[in-house]
């Protein structure tokens, strides 16, 4: 199948959506692609804790100081200032004005604002703990209502640029740009050769590099690993930010345990009933940023011989909503693992749960190759810096997928059709059948070597240890996959191998601990 659009986006979370109803309602010929056979299965739908609005007595200057202190100082003072300004008013327009986005209210009436680590003021506006499902749902339901071209169970292979896939010779003296996506067809195994003007990546993070996440397991950094291959900018690989608390649970696995339980008066505690966050940050202690919190829990860990900590929201709760309504999600979560939360602690680990770095874009989302944007996770605005702010990636997902939809309705150029009639249909290469668990077990590999050696503590000769191995699994795994009947599973795999390589190599060259990029000489 060989076809034509306007601008393909490839994922469908807040990002992508958000983008897609912008261009959509711009009379632009939309494609949005999803490997998931359900489209609502993305890291937004998995959001708990809320999205930064503007709350009482708050100012862009306040978020902007809580952002660059949580950042470490690291970030993109012109993206943080841009974010800060019409970030928190586009909550408004877009999603309570626009969608009708219902958030949650205080007994009053009132919006109800969470405070969250690192932040100054109650700011975060939330559906109980199930903010993410709610704006997926909506989102969806709003793009269903535009009757948007939406094709989920495809994975998304290559980018198509000029002077790699044309057959033109003359493409090859020109500047790169992008003209498209090769997609495959996960049920029939089909490859079709898609077309646009425009591509957006909006294709989430990477946590299931890592041996325990809270991300899905489609998070295997498909969008990065596409745009490295076709020569994009990659920035800040290293700063990958580990959730200080995801539920310890032998049959629950990726369930997130809400910042916003901390905001709310949780207490962390090691099983032998010490509150230890002042042993390592007595002055913002469980309020601390993420990445001290994480690390505090992993060297208390250590320091115990404990595989878990202990988070108390039971005996310190000061909310005014019981407990098990204020968050409705972790409740009966954990009571299916025989964790009542309203009597009893709940055994938490830090998780692999934020990627800070990715595509290099600018305030217009535009990445270093032309025709090529990136929003959301994928991409590194430079907004979080060395550590990301509590409930601001949400912000950052909405703000950038308006701004590169404007981008491209202002300055919309299509190419020359007769150019996509250079570029050949996917090639398969000699095909071979393969053992399944090959795959299953390389994926291992890489998510033990991550997680021991390019994760919440990191060492030089850890990283050695790591890029040797990547450098291993990268060679290893690319041969493989030359050969391979084509399949998601192994281009997950491949994207995993890649992406695992570029990070280790990014943490191998800062020297600096900063951030969620912590590295003991």
């Amino acid at each position: 199948m060989r076809e034509k659009y306007d601008v393909i986006i490839l994922g469908s979370g807040i990002a992508g959506l958000t983008a897609a109803i912008y261009l959509k309602e711009a009379g632009f010929n939309i494609l949005v692609v999803t490997k998931e056979e359900e489209i609502a299965e993305t890291n937004t739908n998995y959001a708990q804790g809320g999205i930064i609005a503007r709350g009482k007595d708050d100012s862009s200057n306040k978020l902007y100081d809580d952002i660059l202190k949580a950042g470490c100082g690291y970030n993109n003072l012109k993206a943080v200032k841009l974010m800060t300004e019409q970030g928190p008013g586009l909550v408004f327009d877009f999603f309570i004005d626009k969608l009708g986005i219902e958030f949650s209210k205080t007994s009053e009436g009132d919006l109800d604002y969470t405070e969250e680590a690192a932040h100054s003021h109650r700011r975060v506006l939330h559906y109980n703990d199930q903010t993410g499902e709610k704006i997926e749902s909506r989102l969806i339901g709003y793009c269903r209502e535009l009757g948007m071209n939406i094709l989920s169970s495809h994975t998304a292979i290559d980018l198509i640029t000029n002077n790699h896939h044309s057959d033109n010779i003359q493409e090859y003296y020109q500047p790169r740009e992008v003209m498209g996506v090769y997609v495959l067809n996960n049920n029939s195994g089909v490859v079709n050769t898609l077309f646009s003007h425009n591509v957006i990546l909006a294709t989430g993070g990477l946590g299931e590099l890592y041996q325990h996440t809270t991300n899905p397991p489609a998070a295997t950094g498909d969008g990065m690993s596409m745009a490295y291959r076709a020569g994009a900018d990659i920035i800040n690989a290293e700063f990958i930010q580990f959730h200080p608390t995801s539920f310890y649970h032998r049959d629950i696995k990726r369930f997130l345990i809400s910042e916003s339980l901390r905001g709310e008066g949780g207490r962390l505690f090691n099983p032998q009933g010490e509150r230890f966050m002042e042993r390592y940050e007595p002055k913002k202690m469980e309020l601390a940023p993420r990445d001290v919190v994480a690390r505090a829990i992993f060297e208390e860990m250590g320091r115990t011989g404990s595989e878990y900590m202990l988070l108390d929201i039971a005996s310190f709760y000061h909310g005014k909503i019981p407990l098990d309504v204020r968050f409705p999600k972790i409740y009966e979560t954990c009571l299916q693992g025989s964790i009542d939360i309203t009597k009893e602690p709940i055994p938490i680990v830090p998780a692999a749960h934020y990627f800070c770095g990715g595509v290099r874009v600018d305030t217009a989302g535009r990445s270093s190759i032309k025709n090529l944007y990136a929003i959301g996770e994928v991409s590194c605005t430079g907004v979080h810096g060395a550590n990301r702010l509590a409930s601001s990636s949400l912000l950052e997902g909405l703000l950038w997928a308006k701004l590169s939809a404007e981008d491209i309705i202002d300055n919309f150029a299509e190419i020359d059709r007769k150019r996509f009639d250079f570029v050949p249909d996917w090639k398969q290469p000699p095909i071979e059948d393969f053992d399944p668990l090959l795959i299953i077990q390389d994926l291992k590999a890489i998510q033990m070597t991550m997680w021991n050696y390019a994760g919440i503590m990191r060492t030089e000769k850890g990283l050695v240890r790591a890029k040797a191995d990547m450098n291993y699994y990268y060679h290893r795994i690319m041969k493989f996959y030359q050969k391979a009947r084509m399949n998601r599973a192994i281009l997950e795999l491949r994207n995993a191998a890649i992406n695992g390589f570029i990070i280790v190599k990014a943490a191998s060259r800062n020297q600096n601990s900063i951030g969620c990029h912590h590295i003991r000489m």
